[in-house]
């Protein structure tokens, strides 16, 4: 079922540029997004954690939403990040990427929230945008777990909620359930956490993967490696040993990312010579020393044979 979903492959996140004085840097914005879809990209999606979305003002999210969709095109579909403090906010931005014309929207649940208040705000979303809705399931401190039998339920009875990015406690576990459980009503599934899972996930039906954008390339030959796989008698996405190899490659680039968060991402786009600073702001801001700079040109180094786009 997933293997047909609308949405499917690698939808890469780019993130949100600063210049020195930590305002946006709209034109290394626009450079990462083109490299991603040069590199090969499905999709792009914007602003979202990875992207430091949360330390955006609304002002800036919507004019970093409004420069994706812009560059994008329509070479591939844009997926708008819609996650607020609360559901107020997320119904101004679900507008506001419809209005600019995204192709779905993604959103977390407020942190705070739980039971009714879960589900009143997807359905808020969904009746505002009545665009295809991902339910962004995470873990705090990014935003609260949604129970797994209320996605369920969702996808079953709210329309448009019918995609899932699913990267809280054991994601693959949970896309398992969620295949068993909502079938059809499914349409899509895709990991994040950089993809560390994508392997797993893979194997168990997800249709695609949402990682930070500095590695497109390297994501994008994973994908197209698993993608070539088919499916076993026991109707699971096959992987094949090209795309082991390859996911074996990226796990160290895929731990450091894990210790350093926005911080990893942005120096390795700063050391690809695709955005001008690696800063980014308070409080995701975790400085690299001169040791873990040394530590990711190694990375980025030995993965030399995964990182061909140009920028």
């Amino acid at each position: 079922m997933t293997r047909n979903s609308q949405f499917r492959g690698v939808y890469a996140i780019p993130v949100t540029p600063f210049n020195e004085d930590l305002s946006v840097d709209w034109e290394s914005l626009r450079k990462c997004i083109s490299f991603s879809v040069e590199a090969g990209a499905h999709g792009i999606v914007l602003p979202v954690n990875a992207s430091e979305g949360p330390f955006l003002t609304d002002a800036e999210r919507k004019q970093v939403l409004k420069i994706g969709i812009e560059v994008v095109d329509g070479a591939v579909p844009v997926v708008g990040g819609v996650s607020g403090a609360s559901t107020t906010i997320s119904i101004e931005l679900t507008r506001n990427a419809a209005e600019l014309g995204a192709d779905s929207v993604m959103a977390m649940p407020p942190n705070g929230a739980a039971g009714s208040i879960v589900w009143d705000h997807y359905v808020a979303i969904a009746e505002a945008g009545e665009l295809p809705v991902w339910i962004q399931n995470n873990k705090p401190p990014a935003g609260p777990v949604v129970p797994t039998d209320m996605m369920v339920k969702m996808l079953n009875e709210v329309e448009h909620v019918d995609y899932v990015k699913e990267e809280s406690y054991l994601p693959g576990q949970i896309m398992t359930e969620l295949l068993e459980k909502a079938g059809g009503a499914v349409k899509g599934l895709m990991g994040g956490m950089g993809g560390r899972y994508l392997v797993d996930e893979y194997r168990r039906g997800s249709c695609g993967t949402m990682p930070a954008g500095h590695i497109t390339d390297a994501h994008v030959k994973l994908w197209d490696a698993l993608d070539a796989g088919g499916i076993d008698s026991d109707g699971l996405q096959i992987v094949t040993e090209e795309a082991r190899d390859i996911w074996e490659q990226m796990i160290p680039s895929l731990n450091f990312e894990f210790m350093f968060g926005a911080n990893a991402y942005k120096a390795a786009y700063w050391r690809r010579g695709i955005i001008k600073t690696p800063l980014t702001r308070n409080p995701a801001n975790k400085n690299l020393d001169k040791l873990d700079y040394a530590e990711l040109d190694t990375i980025l180094d030995r993965m030399g044979g995964l990182l061909d786009a140009k920028v």
